[in-house]
Formats: C-alpha cells, sequence, structure tokens
C-alpha cells in the first residue's frame, strides 16, 4: 500500500505542475466551489434582479423580498468507476482498470486536501464497493485502499443500473467523475439525468487494441465479459474497418451526448501520459 500512496502523490505533484505551468491562477482551485448557495431573503431594492424575488416568502403580504446568496466553500465530489471485466483489457501496467482506480485516487486526494466531501461507487452490472461522502485525508487513504484491493465478482457490465442506483444515492449537487471504457448500451438516458443535476465529468479510457487492433492473422478472440470465444480474421481489411468504425461511432457518440448535456469530456488513450490532459481538463472547467 505504501508503494500505491507513493506513487499517487508523486502523479498528484506531477498533475500539479502540469496545472500550474498551463493555467493562471492556483490549482486548488479545481476542486474549490465556485457555486453560489442559499443565504437569506432581504427586501427588494431597485435595481434587483426580479429573478432572485423569493415568491414564497413575498406572497405572505410583508412586502417584495429577494433572495441572497453566499459563495459556496467547498464542494462534493463523487466518483463513479467502471470495475467490469472489459477494463482489464491492456497490458498488466496499462490496464484501463488500473489507470481509472490511479485517476480516482489521485483526484480523491486533491479533492479532499480541500476539505471536499468525497465518495465513490465501483461497479460492474452490481455494486462491487461503495463508500459513502465523508472528509478528511484519513477517508481518503481509506478510499484509496478499498479501492486498490478490491476483488470483483462480477465481470459483467451494466451501466444503466450503476447511473441509477448512483443518481439515488446523490441527493446534493455534486461534481460527478465517471470512469468507464463506455462498452455498454442503453445509458444514455441516465446519464443525461445525472448531468441534469450536477457537475458531470466523463472520462473515457481506450486501450489502443479497441481501435487499432494488430494484425495477427486469424485468431480466437475471448469477450471478457461473455467469456465467450470466436475466431476473427484480423488482417482482413473488412474487419479492420468495421472495428475502428464501430469504436470511432461509439466515442463520437458519447462525446456528442456529453456536449449536448454540458458535462465534461476527456478520452484518454492508457498507452499515453494521462497527467498533461488531466491538466487541460482543469483548464477548461477553471474556464467555464
Amino acid at each position: 500500500m505504501q508503494e500505491i500512496l507513493k506513487k499517487i502523490r508523486q502523479y498528484e505533484i506531477k498533475i500539479r505542475k502540469e496545472v500550474t505551468s498551463r493555467v493562471s491562477g492556483d490549482y486548488r482551485s479545481v476542486f474549490k466551489g465556485s457555486g453560489l448557495e442559499f443565504d437569506d431573503v432581504r427586501s427588494y431594492q431597485y435595481g434587483d434582479d426580479v429573478r432572485t424575488i423569493d415568491w414564497n416568502v413575498s406572497a405572505k403580504g410583508h412586502g417584495t423580498f429577494v433572495k441572497t446568496f453566499k459563495e459556496e466553500k467547498e464542494q462534493n465530489v463523487f466518483f463513479i468507476l467502471d470495475v467490469s471485466s472489459s477494463q482489464e483489457i491492456g497490458s498488466a501496467r496499462k490496464a484501463k482498470l488500473e489507470i481509472g482506480k490511479e485517476i480516482c485516487a489521485i483526484l480523491a486526494l486533491s479533492a479532499g486536501r480541500e476539505s471536499s466531501t468525497v465518495g465513490l461507487i465501483g461497479y460492474s452490472n452490481i455494486k462491487e464497493i461503495f463508500i459513502r461522502p465523508d472528509k478528511g485525508l484519513p477517508h481518503i487513504y481509506h478510499i484509496i485502499y478499498k479501492l486498490f484491493a478490491l476483488q470483483t465478482k462480477s465481470a459483467k457490465t451494466d451501466l444503466n443500473a450503476c447511473l441509477q442506483y448512483s443518481s439515488s444515492i446523490l441527493k446534493k449537487r455534486s461534481i460527478v467523475i465517471l470512469i468507464s471504457d463506455f462498452i455498454d448500451e442503453g445509458y444514455e438516458k441516465k446519464l443525461t439525468a445525472i448531468a441534469s443535476k450536477h457537475d458531470l465529468v466523463v472520462i473515457h479510457l481506450s486501450d489502443p487494441i479497441e481501435f487499432n487492433f494488430p494484425r495477427l492473422g486469424i485468431i480466437p478472440v475471448v469477450d471478457k465479459e461473455t467469456r465467450k470465444t470466436k475466431w476473427v480474421n484480423t488482417s482482413s481489411k473488412k474487419f479492420r474497418a468495421t472495428f475502428s468504425k464501430s469504436f470511432n461511432d461509439r466515442k463520437t457518440a458519447l462525446k456528442n451526448l456529453c456536449i449536448s448535456n454540458n458535462a465534461a469530456y476527456l478520452w484518454l488513450n492508457t498507452h499515453e501520459d494521462y497527467a498533461p490532459q488531466l491538466a487541460n481538463l482543469f483548464k477548461r472547467r477553471k474556464k467555464s
């Protein structure tokens, strides 16, 4: 566990340097509250925005009142990590699941340092791990330990059920960071529902073998989730074109879905350094 924490801290430092070198301002602001929360009401004054009028209070007949707000000082951050078997695709050092765990740990540690409330769920087609949102670095280290010690029970994926369950337990507006390879169907409505209530960040993980299959001739291919084997000619032009198009279509559809619902989208190739790309994501978030 000490080696894992050392690696996580090194990546956090690296990402912090990437952020501060690319963005004017402070890395701390990534998880600082920038929204507004209700504070009190006061009498309406000429020039006040009519949209801030509290009609319920004003209806009592004692005058017209407007809502006042104060800046949020912290954020609620909730991680949703796909831990299904398709996430295990890749080399032992670069499997999607391990990178997803690293990203969760790094960002959780960053959020925890700013006193944010942090929670996490790991999902396959069942709830594999759930850690209720809480504050404090001991809580963050507990999340990291449980995440890297996780032994999943199911190989399958059900993003629809995952998002439905997550939506049911998220009572307060949060930054929701969803990490998956999105090799599934029928989850779009639930993703849209979460994006409408929360600040959604989608991190799409892919291994190069998913969009650039190596030419290996006729080989048996085992589906990680169904465990079924089929023979394919990986050197066939038709196979390679269909394979590549299927991936690109799925990637484009997900990106467009995020854009249409004001959710941040980041695609990560697991064989590339993700620190600069996370830094760029933070840069975009700070500008928004």
